[in-house]
């Protein structure tokens, strides 16, 4: 667990199997029927062809860092954790989270550096939130 704050995720009907994912440290994301796309964020339908028919689908949890930042001076909670990355990563099935990389000192993190999900538990509470260190 990273030592970077952590809330209870808010849960709608549609993002619910993603946050289940997530408390069984798993990533599970919607994949379209018809065009066989990833969905993020999630959603009951494909906002790539439009359609309705959708399955959830577990992902492998690995992927690339598509781009980052560091932040120097984080606002409310994460001021006190400040410096930290702030990150796209690319999972390897296609789409791209905004989170965090862990577990790892700021200068050493690079684009397309290969990375794995981890979870941060959130206290209190079954959920997990997912965040990514270097596989």
């Amino acid at each position: 667990m990273s030592e970077l704050p952590v809330r209870r995720p808010h849960r709608t009907l549609e993002t619910e199997p993603f946050w289940d994912g997530c408390a069984a440290r798993r990533i599970v994301l919607p994949q379209c029927n018809a065009c066989d796309e990833v969905i993020w964020y999630p959603r009951r339908f494909c906002p790539f062809c439009g359609s309705r028919d959708v399955r959830w689908e577990e992902m492998s949890g690995r992927g690339t860092i598509y781009s980052f930042t560091v932040i120097r001076k984080g606002p409310g909670p994460y001021r006190e954790h400040s410096p930290y990355v702030v990150a796209y990563v690319e999972l390897d099935e296609g789409p791209r989270l905004l989170t965090n990389v862990v577990d790892v000192p700021i200068d050493q993190v690079e684009v397309g550096q290969a990375v794995r999900v981890v979870f941060d538990a959130v206290p209190d509470s079954d959920d997990a939130l997912p965040r990514f260190a270097p596989a």
